[in-house]
């Protein structure tokens, strides 16, 4: 029996090494780096000669996986913590009694994350009468281990970090700070320095002490605000979203008006829909625009959406294409996706409103896709979703959707007012929510999810909203 424990345990490690790429295993090691003998480190190939280590060192067994957990927690693959018999918000609930990474390393991990390609460029430049000749930096945890092996990077001087965020991402102090603070004031309310609160909002290191300081905004004022993309899929080879065009009408006159360059696209496949990320992924014109906007109407699933061809495409997988490190030139710049497609099962159909739901017809492998965790991680991106996972969003067949109708309307009636997208969001919830079908038995209920760290706030544009302009002819 105690045979069967062990294997089904080592078995259970490995497929999480399976799963881990090459790049989580170099922030395991990272992580790893206070634990695990530097030298023990430096010959490990893949996840699974962490967990020996981890294991020859009593941090990890059959009964406590907790630190497995936690590393898995702190590299953001939160979908394998449920091998381990955990969820994201049972690791947090936790860490104040069990977790074992230091302040010091989750606050150059935090940092190394939002590190991009170019600051790494700028970093090693500013740096390099301090850095050994010919060595090379392929990423920012190998700067900060270097720097580190050099003496230069201590947990109790972090100077070298302050003086060249400074010149390269002044943003990037915000982290440093918030470290420095928890470590000098030890306050009760933050687990080895760091708050459990506002995870999803600021990240891990979110300033508690911030009450009194005015919340800033992301810089809206280029003369380029940003690139919208509108995806908007009508014909599917088993049904037809009648009224979607009027939501893609009404998106593109309204996001025009807010001064984006809007681009519209019609019944995409699956395999086109990622492909037109990964173009726009690397468009250089993001680096002179302010923001970028994707809306996606579509049939969908618990966080997928899907193509015309009834094939299925994870969220996460599409805002992945925008992540600072994917797309420098978004860095640091606020990501706004709005998905109008159902999140669950198909529901019975009321007279004249249609449901964005699956289609039918689904082969087992489609129904096997891996759909969890559609909400970004990363900072800067903001999801709206026109229902809450699991349940249907409503369409009227000639009016358009409830949820972007919503949107449309308060834009045009909140933007003018001045107030931010959370706030107008707020709005398109409570709009929605008071809705009913004709036959009064449904309901619908949006959620936005965000990592934005600023407020957003749309410029006010000095000609009047769409609606408007359309009540003059």
């Amino acid at each position: 029996m105690e045979n069967d424990i062990s294997l089904k345990f080592h078995q259970q490690l490995f497929l999480i090494s399976e799963y881990l790429v090459t790049e989580d295993v170099a922030a395991l090691k990272f992580l790893c780096t206070d634990l695990l003998h530097l030298s023990k480190l430096e010959g490990v190939k893949s996840a699974a000669d962490i967990f020996k280590l981890l294991m020859a060192q009593e941090y990890l067994n059959v009964e406590d996986t907790f630190l497995l957990a936690e590393l898995l927690y702190r590299i953001k693959c939160h979908s394998l913590l449920e091998k381990l018999g955990y969820t994201k918000e049972k690791v947090q609930e936790r860490l104040s009694e069990k977790g074992r990474i230091s302040p010091y390393r989750q606050m150059l991990y935090e940092l190394s994350e939002n590190i991009t390609s170019e600051m790494l460029k700028e970093i090693t430049f500013l740096l390099q009468d301090h850095l050994p000749k010919r060595w090379m930096i392929l990423s920012a945890l190998d700067l900060l281990i270097l720097l580190e092996k050099q003496g230069l990077l201590t947990k109790d001087n972090v100077k070298i970090l302050e003086d060249v965020c400074i010149t390269v991402s002044p943003d990037l102090l915000e982290t440093i700070d918030c470290y420095k603070k928890g470590k000098d004031n030890k306050a009760a309310n933050f687990t080895q320095g760091f708050p459990q609160v506002n995870l999803e909002v600021r990240g891990e290191f979110s300033n508690v002490e911030n009450e009194s300081k005015t919340m800033k905004s992301y810089k809206m004022d280029g003369p380029h605000r940003g690139f919208c993309l509108i995806i908007n899929n009508v014909n599917f080879h088993s049904s037809q979203r009648k009224g979607s065009c009027k939501d893609a009408e009404q998106l593109e006159r309204v996001f025009t008006w807010l001064g984006l360059d809007v681009r519209t696209y019609t019944d995409l496949t699956s395999r086109e829909i990622i492909n037109l990320m990964e173009t726009w992924q690397r468009v250089p014109d993001h680096k002179d625009r302010n923001c970028f906007i994707c809306c996606i109407l579509s049939h969908g699933k618990s966080g997928a959406v899907y193509g015309t061809d009834d094939r299925l495409v994870s969220i996460r997988v599409l805002t992945s294409h925008f992540t600072a490190k994917r797309c420098p030139q978004l860095a640091a710049k606020p990501k706004l996706f709005f998905i109008q497609a159902c999140q669950g099962d198909k529901i019975q159909r009321p007279v004249y409103v249609d449901t964005d739901g699956p289609t039918p017809d689904l082969s087992s492998m489609q129904e096997r896709v891996f759909l969890s965790e559609s909400i970004p991680e990363e900072a800067d991106f903001l999801l709206g979703m026109a229902t809450v996972d699991g349940y249907v969003s409503f369409r009227h067949m000639e009016e358009g959707s409830w949820y972007m109708q919503a949107l449309c309307s308060n834009l045009q009636l909140l933007v003018p007012r001045g107030e931010d997208i959370l706030s107008i969001l707020t709005q398109v919830n409570e709009d929605v929510a008071r809705r009913d079908s004709p036959s009064g038995t449904k309901k619908q209920m949006p959620q936005p999810a965000y990592t934005l760290r600023r407020k957003f706030i749309f410029p006010i544009p000095m000609a009047p909203p769409p609606s408007e302009q359309h009540q003059c002819f």
